[in-house]
């Protein structure tokens, strides 16, 4: 059996990376796609072999052939039509960040609570890549001694006043864009919530957008920090880091679809590769959520998941304004 998907646009992420990913999956399939201009939702749709095309995002939602909805729209937009699909009877993966803040995550958290058949998740494919639960099983298992801390480096460059990372009132900026990911994996690797937070950010004087976010996340002892950038080389890099050793991940954000990645567990003067078979993290993501659809299950990733990290970046954000600890909204 397979859930017959919706693609709500012609974002680069789904053109990219999502539709072919979920056209490879075995419980999915990609049956329609959207965009406000129905001749690119056409080209789309025989770029990929799609068998409907809509001309409105409303009419694809009105689609009866269509169970779920992928939504790759710009941050401000998440938020909307996610109500929207959830209006129309939908099931929704909404890329990240689930919205703009996290008023806006527990809106939608509270708008799917009375639809408990309807699937919602934030699309943070990394967790689905098997690189990140087995660097959670070894952290938790001792490999490393106690975790004590844990650094993430994520960057690139993109000075584009047109493109939608630099525009502010839609969500843009380094810590939206890609310091969401460094604040999700240190909550899923430590497993908890910080405490506190502390912020400072580099703010283009064209965009308004931060494009450098460095912070410092305190779980109760835990300590994570990173830098995000949109203006810097690209590179990015996680390191987990115990009494007796560290596990780096060389790729941990966009791993590669075409080759096998690794992992490298430290201990003392020995180093262990862990390497990884080729796999789409996409399509893992895609036939996981599928899954919990087809099965009546939960979803891996709960929206309450999702609340707790807007409310973290929210934090962040604040620090970075005003200055000083922050304690995230509970």
């Amino acid at each position: 059996m397979a859930v017959r998907w919706g693609i709500l646009s012609t974002a680069g992420i789904g053109t990219r990376q999502v539709i072919a990913a979920l056209q490879r999956g075995r419980h999915t399939t990609v049956d329609a796609i959207a965009s406000r201009d129905r001749a690119k939702a056409e080209a789309a749709a025989a770029q990929f072999g799609i068998s409907r095309f809509h001309g409105s995002y409303d009419d694809l939602l009105a689609d009866p052939d269509v169970d779920a909805v992928y939504i790759p729209l710009p941050n401000h937009l998440h938020l909307p039509w996610s109500l929207r699909a959830l209006d129309a009877g939908k099931h929704v993966l909404c890329e990240k960040p689930i919205g703009l803040n996290g008023m806006e995550a527990q809106t939608l958290a509270r708008a799917a609570a009375p639809h408990p058949r309807l699937k919602v998740m934030e699309a943070f494919m990394y967790r689905f890549h098997p690189q990140w639960p087995r660097a959670r099983e070894l952290a938790a298992g001792g490999a490393i001694g106690e975790v004590r801390a844990m650094h993430t480096w994520i960057a690139y460059f993109n000075a584009d006043a047109r493109n939608i990372r630099n525009i502010k009132a839609c969500g843009g900026g380094a810590l939206m864009d890609i310091g969401c990911y460094a604040v999700s994996f240190a909550r899923f690797i430590f497993g908890r919530e910080p405490a506190r937070v502390i912020g400072v950010s580099e703010w283009d004087p064209q965009f308004g957008t931060d494009r450098l976010t460095s912070a410092i996340m305190d779980f109760d002892g835990l300590v994570a920090t990173f830098t995000c950038a949109t203006q810097l080389a690209r590179y990015q890099r996680v390191e987990i880091v115990g009494t007796e050793g560290r596990i780096e991940i060389e790729i941990p954000v966009n791993a590669p679809a075409d080759r096998p990645t690794q992992i490298w567990l430290h201990r003392g003067a020995k180093v262990e590769e862990i390497a990884f078979e080729v796999c789409n993290q996409y399509t893992l993501q895609g036939d996981a959520f599928s899954l919990a659809v087809l099965n009546h299950t939960e979803v891996p990733t709960p929206l309450n998941d999702a609340v707790a990290n807007m409310r973290a970046i929210d934090a962040i954000h604040r620090s970075a304004e005003d200055g000083g600890w922050m304690v995230p909204s509970p």
